[in-house]
C-alpha cells in the first residue's frame, strides 16, 4: 500500500470517528432534551408537592403551603400596602394601645372624605371607617375597628373576615349551615376566640381534589334564591356551577352585599329579587328593613356593604366570560407550570397579567383607559354625595323647625333611596370601573332623588 492511500485511509478513519462522536454527542443531547421535556411536562400535570396530607380539617394555610408553596408565597404577599390612584390602602403608623396593638392601619376615608359622618350619622361607621388593607389583614382590621367599641358587633361578621368553614363544622357537628347559624348567634368576641386565621386555602379549595368549592352557607343560600328568581330551581352552586363560573363565585361568597335577618342576625345576601340594585333595593323595602334611624333627619337608612360580584354581574368583563380570578389572581408562569397568582390585589398593578393577556394595548394606555372611568365615576359621586349632603340639610331643618313625621317621611324615603344607590357604588372597590354604565346610571339617579327629596322639603313650606 502506497503512502498516500495510507494516508487516505487514515483521514478516512478518523472523520468516521469524528462523525461517531458527533452523533453520540447529538443522541446523548437528544434524549437529555426530551428527558427535560418529559419531566417539564410530568410537572405541568402534577403542579403540586405531596409533602403532606390534608384533610378538610386543617385550616392553617401554612400547612397547605406544605405542598403548594408557589401559590402560599402569593397569598402571604397580601400584606403588601400599595395604593392606586382611587383606592388601595397607604401604611400609616399607629400608636399601638391596649384596645388596638396595631402598629399600621389604613388611611382613614372619614379624615379623606368627612361628608361620610353625616351620610353615616348615627352609625357605627361614622366613627371608624378606613380604606380595606389586603386579605392578610381582614380578621385584624375588623377585630381592632372602633366600630367594635361602638356597638356589640355579632359574630356574623366573622363568615367574611375569618377562615370559617372549619368552625362551622365544628359547631354545627359536621353540619355548616347548622354551624353557620350558631356562629351568626354569637358576639364578635365570642366567635373571634374560636378561629385564627383570615380566609385561607381551605374556605375555597377541597383538600382531597383541590377543585373549587363554596363553603358560605350565605352564599349557597343567596344563590339558590336568585336563581329562583330566575325560574330555576333548587339550584345547588357547589354542583351546578361551572369551573369558570367558580372562578368568580368563590369570591362573592364574601365580596356582596348583605344584611342580618332577624333577632338570630343570620348572614343574608338580598336577591330573592334579582342582584341589582332597585331589585336589593325593592327587596329591603318590603322587607321593611333598615340598618339605622339617620341621627339627624330620622330616615330608616340603609348601609351598603361591598357589592362587587352584583356591581361586577352588570359589567361587560362579566357578560365575556372573564372571572374575578382572571383579573384579581392571573395566571403567571413559574417554570413549566401555569399557576393561578394568589397575592390578590388590583389589577392596575399586574397590567401585563391582569389585561394584556386580552388587551393588546401598552400598559400606559391601559392604565390611562381605567383611570379615567374611575375619574368620571368620582366626579359623579362626588355630585350624588353634594346632593345627598343637601337633602340631609333641608330634611334637619325642616324637623328643627317642627315638620312632623308624617309631613317628613316622603323626604326621609327619598334619602333613604338616595343614599343606598350612593352607597352601592361607594362601598364598591372599583370605583365604577367593574361596570361603568351601571355606576353612572346609579349615581345619576341617587342625584335625581336627593333633589326630589328637597322639592319634597320645599313644597311643605310653600
Amino acid at each position: 500500500m502506497s503512502e498516500n492511500t495510507t494516508s487516505s485511509f487514515l483521514t478516512k478513519r478518523r472523520k468516521l470517528y469524528l462523525l461517531v462522536i458527533v452523533a453520540a454527542i447529538i443522541a446523548i443531547g437528544s434524549t437529555a432534551l426530551l428527558i427535560n421535556i418529559l419531566e417539564h411536562k410530568q410537572e405541568a400535570k402534577n403542579p403540586f408537592y405531596r409533602v403532606t396530607e390534608l384533610s378538610d380539617d386543617i385550616d392553617d394555610p401554612a400547612v397547605w403551603g406544605k405542598n403548594f408553596p408557589l401559590q402560599y408565597d402569593g397569598y402571604k404577599r397580601t400584606v403588601d400596602q400599595v395604593r392606586t390612584r382611587f383606592g388601595g390602602s397607604e401604611a400609616i403608623p399607629h400608636t399601638p394601645t391596649q384596645v388596638d396593638p396595631r402598629s399600621i392601619v389604613a388611611q382613614s376615608k372619614l379624615e379623606e372624605d368627612p361628608r361620610l359622618k353625616t351620610i353615616w350619622a348615627g352609625y357605627a361607621f361614622s366613627k371608624d371607617f378606613r380604606e380595606e388593607r389586603g386579605h392578610a389583614y381582614m380578621l385584624e382590621d375588623q377585630t381592632y375597628t372602633e366600630r367594635q367599641i361602638v356597638v356589640k358587633q355579632p359574630g356574623t361578621c366573622l363568615n367574611c373576615h375569618a377562615s370559617a368553614y372549619t368552625l362551622y363544622k365544628k359547631l354545627g357537628n359536621g353540619d355548616i349551615t347548622k354551624g353557620f347559624e350558631q356562629l351568626n348567634q354569637m358576639t364578635f368576641v365570642e366567635g373571634r376566640k374560636q378561629v385564627n386565621h383570615p380566609v385561607a386555602c381551605i374556605d375555597c379549595h377541597s383538600p382531597d381534589t383541590m377543585q373549587l368549592r363554596i363553603t358560605r352557607p350565605a352564599f349557597i343560600e343567596g344563590m339558590r334564591a336568585w336563581k329562583l328568581a330566575q325560574g330555576t330551581k333548587d339550584y345547588d352552586v357547589n354542583k351546578m356551577a361551572t369551573r369558570q363560573e367558580m372562578r368568580s363565585f368563590v369570591c362573592g361568597q364574601c365580596h356582596v352585599e348583605y344584611y342580618f335577618q332577624g333577632p338570630e342576625k343570620r348572614l343574608t345576601y338580598p336577591w330573592a329579587k334579582g342582584i341589582k340594585v332597585d331589585d336589593i333595593m325593592a327587596y329591603y323595602d318590603e322587607a321593611k328593613f333598615k340598618d339605622w334611624s339617620h341621627a339627624e333627619t330620622g330616615a330608616p337608612t340603609l348601609k351598603a356593604q361591598h357589592p362587587e360580584f352584583e356591581m361586577w354581574n352588570q359589567g361587560i368583563h362579566a357578560r365575556s366570560g372573564v372571572s374575578c380570578a382572571d383579573c384579581h389572581m392571573p395566571y403567571k408562569r413559574e417554570g413549566a407550570m401555569k399557576v393561578s397568582e394568589h397575592h390578590v390585589r388590583s389589577p392596575l398593578l399586574s397590567i401585563n397579567l391582569s389585561c394584556q393577556t386580552c388587551h393588546k394595548w401598552p400598559e400606559a394606555e391601559l392604565k390611562e383607559r381605567v383611570e379615567l372611568i374611575q375619574e368620571r365615576t368620582y366626579f359623579m359621586r362626588n355630585l350624588a354625595m353634594d346632593a345627598l349632603i343637601d337633602l340631609i340639610n333641608d330634611i334637619k331643618a325642616a324637623k328643627d323647625a317642627g315638620k312632623t313625621d308624617e309631613e317628613l317621611t316622603s323626604a326621609r324615603d327619598f334619602q333613604r333611596k338616595a343614599q343606598f344607590r350612593l352607597d352601592f357604588v361607594e362601598a364598591e372597590n372599583s370605583t365604577g370601573f367593574h361596570a361603568p354604565q351601571e355606576a353612572a346610571r346609579i349615581l345619576a339617579e341617587s342625584i335625581d332623588l336627593s333633589r326630589r327629596g328637597q322639592n319634597a322639603i320645599h313644597m311643605l313650606n310653600k
